[in-house]
């Protein structure tokens, strides 16, 4: 926000340095970001009027102009289409200097001489966006009656900085000049004055009369206010002005135009102003689009509307988009002689999407979308129209239309200065709050021990008392408060359960080479076609965002899968030779947990490209459920997985639960993705692992006695898992059996095609004596029947 000092010294009495006065608005929250001196090396232009224009003797561009700069007469001549006898200039002299250096010196032009040069804005450093019209292609053109010979700088008021500022959201009374001024007066220490409004209604004319009425029906406009202007003059609004609107960043376009944006930022409320005459049936109405209506907006550009856009509209058409943008037809030309003016307060959410659904961002969005006192809507429209009388721009119908249907209640709040003291770490008395916030407006009386203040309406952002410690800590100036040793009693903090579980399975993955990833909750749509998922999977059911970055940010994950394999592909990309990674992160379900929100549920995903295989991952996962207390996971073929390789696949068990999955990417996806090297990987349920954690350890002492061990080598379908062999030899009976392990696999000619040998060794041990053989050999033959009929195994000689 540009605030100019000279529009902010017609409410606050300045006696300090603007960079002085920058810096206590900046320690009380309202953040100064520059302070931009306008006047640079400009010297020596002055006022000047066109007394005498010829035209040049030897060039048809050129005219001949003789100026009176206040006593006396200079001759310049000049090749600008826009002067014309009685108009009044800037004049730069001879030795004057412009905005970009240029010297002026006097000369000749074809032989004439010329005593200085006439000045475009341009030339005086202004920028092109706030030029009128009038003056965008030509010599600057000022209002009539303005002092000859009076120096250009004082009559623009180019002396006085303009101060840009940073507003936050919580804030929008402050994109006002009478917001800021009453900060700033509250800053300083000094008094702030107000404008006090009086409407003198002079028309002989009465809103009745001319205007046949307002139709609100909508509940998105809670207040709607309309007065109306007869007997309008457009012409260029004055100086003072004209200087206002093109220090804040405004370009003048006319005197009633000039009132409403002038008003718009004098008190932070938007303004509209309609031709009559373009209005059809002489009414406004306030509602909702119809679907499929569309409107051409001030810029020219046509939009199609929805029902869920406020819009203004006559008896026939829509003529706006409420708190955003005009229509193109209704605007205020210079054939215009009677104008409605709005003042009107509109939702603020609604605001926000519509602005955001047009991409049109605008003075006035920017000021409704971050929600507007209604109270502001009567007095601006009140303030153009005294200043319309003022300038002699329009006369004022009697009479005015109010739709305020719920008026906002002004709240009281109490507040124990003994509380905000020890809040802020002050010794502030009673009174001294008291006058701080008096001093913002928060008017306040002393109830005893008590303060109880009135919270203007502008102050929305104002609801419980500590807010208004915060009114008086920054007032007060929090770099005034002196620092205090901490008080208050110590407590002993540790990590959450999971916390700890997390860490120990992170010990592992670390110390296994594994480095951690960290990847976005966010996905697209689009991911699950990248692993192939099903159109009916539930994984593809997914949280869906309001307000998302983009179409790659748009719902929240169910699978950490697409996230990691894009991790892996980048580094593919990037010519690394290998990778291994791992990230726990959250899923989300549209299932609702107990507060109504999406729940939740930790994986763990594990990954790796480069010169370990398939059953490393298998090992690692091992050592990760060992770790946390789950020594007897099991792992099952898996087939059908479309992001995994079928036989290169297994899934996770611990007793009846299904921890996950982990093998080898399938090769489609691989060469969708561009991958060229065999990728693992591995998602685990870690919040069921966390459920299963045991940190309990039990210790038994070494066994003494010997072992007998038996191998035994069995033929059986090639597809069959050695795991299912070593389940079935497990079931015959464990109190002898101590371990079963596969020593070796063998397929070829010699056990037949489609079969293959699994060569077992059977470890057998008693804990307190020695193991005989004919206490073994019944298990090994039960063993070996069970396998053959279980399995359609044969038993070949090892």
């Amino acid at each position: 926000m540009l605030l100019p000092k000279s529009w902010l010294e017609k409410y606050v009495n300045i006696n300090i340095s603007t960079r002085e006065m920058a810096d206590k608005i900046t320690a009380t929250g309202s953040h100064v970001e520059s302070i931009e001196k306008r006047v640079g090396d400009i010297a020596g232009v002055v006022i000047g009027k066109i007394t005498k224009i010829e035209k040049h003797p030897d060039a048809d561009k050129l005219v001949v102009c003789q100026i009176d700069i206040g006593g006396e007469n200079k001759q310049i001549v000049t090749g600008a289409t826009n002067v014309y006898e009685g108009a009044y200039v800037p004049v730069a002299l001879d030795g004057a200097k412009l905005a970009d250096g240029t010297v002026i010196n006097n000369g000749k032009l074809r032989g004439v001489e010329s005593q200085g040069m006439m000045c475009s804005l341009e030339e005086m450093g202004f920028p092109i966006s706030v030029i009128p019209k009038a003056s965008r292609d030509g010599i600057h053109l000022l209002p009539e009656g303005t002092e000859l010979g009076s120096d250009f700088i004082e009559v623009l008021e180019l002396d006085k900085e303009v101060i840009e500022l940073e507003i936050t959201p919580n804030r929008p009374d402050c994109l006002s000049v009478i917001g800021m001024a009453l900060e700033t007066a509250a800053s300083i220490g000094e008094e702030f004055s107000q404008p006090e409004i009086k409407v003198e209604e002079n028309s002989d004319k009465s809103l009745e009369e001319i205007f046949e009425g307002l139709e609100v029906e909508t509940e998105l406009s809670p207040r709607f206010y309309l007065r109306g202007l007869t007997d309008v003059k457009i012409g260029p609004s004055p100086q003072w002005l004209q200087n206002d609107l093109m220090a804040a960043g405004v370009r003048p376009i006319n005197n009633i135009v000039d009132l409403t944006n002038y008003v718009m930022l004098e008190y932070g409320q938007p303004l509209h102003a309609y031709d009559l005459e373009h209005l059809g049936d002489k009414k406004i109405i306030v509602r909702q689009a119809k679907e499929g209506e569309v409107l051409t907006t001030l810029d020219n550009n046509e939009r199609k509307l929805r029902t869920e856009d406020i819009i203004i509209a006559d008896g026939k058409e829509p003529i706006g988009l409420a708190g955003i943008m005009g229509g193109l037809d209704s605007e205020v030309t210079d054939e215009t002689t009677t104008v409605i003016l709005e003042g009107a307060n509109f939702d603020e959410g609604q605001i926000r999407k519509t602005s955001k659904h047009f991409a049109l961002r605008t003075e006035a969005s920017t000021r409704f979308e971050k929600g507007l006192d209604p109270e502001k809507s009567k007095l601006a429209v009140d303030r153009v129209c005294e200043l319309a009388v003022e300038i002699g721009a329009a006369k004022v119908a009697k009479g005015s239309i109010d739709h305020y249907p719920n008026p906002v209640k002004v709240e009281t709040l109490e507040s124990d200065p003994k509380r905000i003291n020890a809040l802020l770490g002050t010794d502030l008395s009673i009174e001294e709050m008291k006058k701080i916030l008096d001093s913002l407006h928060i008017f306040t009386e002393i109830k005893g021990e008590m303060l109880e203040s009135k919270i203007p309406t502008f102050r929305r952002d104002i609801t419980i008392w500590q807010d208004l410690a915060e009114e008086v800590g920054r007032i007060f100036g929090f770099h005034n408060i002196v620092p205090q040793p901490l008080a208050g009693s110590l407590t002993r903090g540790g990590k959450p359960f999971f916390r700890t579980v997390e860490e120990e399975a992170r010990n592992v993955l670390l110390a296994t080479g594994f480095d951690e990833f960290m990847t976005y909750s966010f996905m697209g749509p689009s991911a699950f076609d990248k692993i192939r998922t099903p159109e009916d999977s539930p994984l593809r059911d997914a949280v869906k965002l309001i307000n998302p970055l983009g179409e790659e940010y748009s719902i929240m994950r169910t699978t950490l899968m697409p996230n990691m394999l894009d991790v892996f592909a980048k580094n593919m990309s990037y010519k690394n030779p290998s990778a291994y990674g791992f990230e726990f992160g959250n899923i989300f379900s549209v299932e609702l947990n107990e507060e109504g929100l999406p729940s939740e549920s930790k994986k763990l995903a594990i990954g790796f490209y480069g010169k370990e295989d398939f059953y490393f991952l298998k090992e690692v996962i091992e050592l990760i459920c060992h770790r946390l207390g789950m020594r007897d996971v099991v792992f099952h073929t898996l087939n059908g997985n479309p992001l995994l390789h079928d036989g290169r696949s297994a899934e996770v068990f611990y007793g009846e639960e299904n921890l996950g999955f982990f093998g080898e990417l399938s090769p489609m996806i691989a060469k969708d993705l561009g991958i060229k090297k065999r990728l693992y990987l591995a998602e685990l349920n870690f919040s069921k692992m966390v459920e299963f954690y045991n940190d309990e350890v039990k210790f038994e002492a070494l066994v003494k006695y010997p072992a007998i061990e038996r191998d035994l080598a069995f033929v059986v379908p090639r597809k069959l898992p050695a795991g299912d062999l070593i389940e079935g030899i497990k079931s015959v009976d464990q109190s002898l059996l101590e371990s079963v392990e596969v020593f070796d696999v063998y397929s070829g000619d010699q056990v037949g095609e489609g079969m293959k040998s699994i060569a077992l060794k059977l470890r057998f041990r008693h804990k307190e004596r020695t193991l005989k053989e004919e206490e073994v050999a019944p298990i090994v033959e039960k063993a070996i029947e069970t396998v053959e009929k279980q399995f359609d195994a044969k038993l070949r000689a090892i």
